[in-house]
């Protein structure tokens, strides 16, 4: 049990320090929301309603943020600014609730079928690959035989650095090499999962967004051949976002969820930003549930996201 908690705490850590810019940026902005102020009143609303807009919460996500805080105000009619933190806290929780965002990925993938087949979308340069070599090294870590399928095969680059990932973290690849159809790689992947046996198959596409009919043809074909094996496949659409582009990685979530049917959610960079916020407002938009967040470079930073502990993290004060 005490190394459970050593690992829960290494985790909440990492979360720490991987929130720190974001954190800081928010915190030296409500301070000066609440200068000379003991109580919540109009002003300090309007005030919070811009830290939270300025933190790449989204204008929606924090207009309905504010409506509670109002609600709460009206209803409790002496709210001090000292409280504002855990309110904060306690209203960005209950909205992630609402929108039905998981608490944990489940890495075991207790009562998921098999092969469980993960397509994964998104730009080029938000840290696509990177998280699929991270995903394998976890569901490996929790004793899965993972198969990754290089479906990206309009960048040489792409199948290359997923090739140098499967090496690293120790799991087998499907190329064809650049140029290939993007939808034979795919099936070659999961036929090659359902004669290996394999528990996980993770297929990477190409992450063009400059021409939506492409795109939107490509991930529709790659879908339907893939059901040619497993007719409920694939069983889960990871939309990977860079969080650090904030209101762009909003843009970005637009188009693949207008482009294809995706129901998870990855943040990648989120140590190297302010603009953590955009978590906040991404899965309350799209009711998509945040799967994971990326905190840090090494592998164990890819953390399955728990709006507990992330609103916790963001909202806890290391700096009094």
């Amino acid at each position: 049990m005490g190394l459970l908690n050593l690992f829960s705490r290494e985790k909440k850590e990492r979360l720490d320090q991987g929130l720190e810019k974001t954190k800081t940026s928010l915190f030296t902005r409500l301070s000066k929301a609440v200068v000379g102020k003991s109580t919540v009143d109009d002003e300090v609303l309007d005030n919070l309603e811009e830290v939270l807009v300025t933190s790449d919460v989204g204008v929606e996500t924090t207009l309905r943020i504010i409506d509670r805080i109002q609600k709460r105000v009206a209803k409790d009619k002496y709210l001090g600014t000292s409280e504002l933190n855990s309110i904060l806290k306690e209203e960005i929780a209950f909205l992630l609730q609402e929108n039905n965002v998981g608490d944990t990925a489940d890495f075991s993938l207790t009562g998921s079928p098999k092969p469980y087949v993960i397509m994964v979308v998104g730009v080029n340069g938000v840290g696509k690959t990177t998280t699929i070599g991270k995903l394998a090294h976890q569901f490996r870590k929790a004793g899965k035989s993972v198969l990754l399928g290089a479906a990206d095969t309009f960048r040489a680059a792409a199948v290359d650095q997923l090739t140098i990932w499967a090496e690293r973290v120790g799991v087998p690849i499907i190329t064809q090499g650049m140029g290939a159809d993007p939808a034979s790689v795919a099936y070659d992947t999961v036929k090659s999962a359902i004669a290996r046996n394999s528990d996980v198959v993770i297929i990477d596409t190409a992450g063009r967004l400059h021409n939506k009919i492409n795109l939107m043809n490509e991930l529709s074909k790659i879908r339907k051949v893939v059901q040619k094996l497993i007719p409920e496949a694939p069983h889960e659409v990871l939309l990977i976002l860079d969080a650090s582009t904030g209101q762009n990685a909003f843009e970005q979530a637009k188009q693949f969820t207008a482009a294809t049917e995706v129901n998870a959610l990855a943040l990648t960079k989120l140590d190297g930003t302010a603009k953590g916020g955009v978590v906040i407002g991404i899965s309350d938009q799209f009711k998509i549930p945040v799967k994971y967040i990326g905190v840090g470079e090494t592998m164990e930073d890819l953390q399955p996201f728990n709006r507990f502990e992330f609103v916790d993290s963001l909202f806890t004060d290391s700096h009094p």
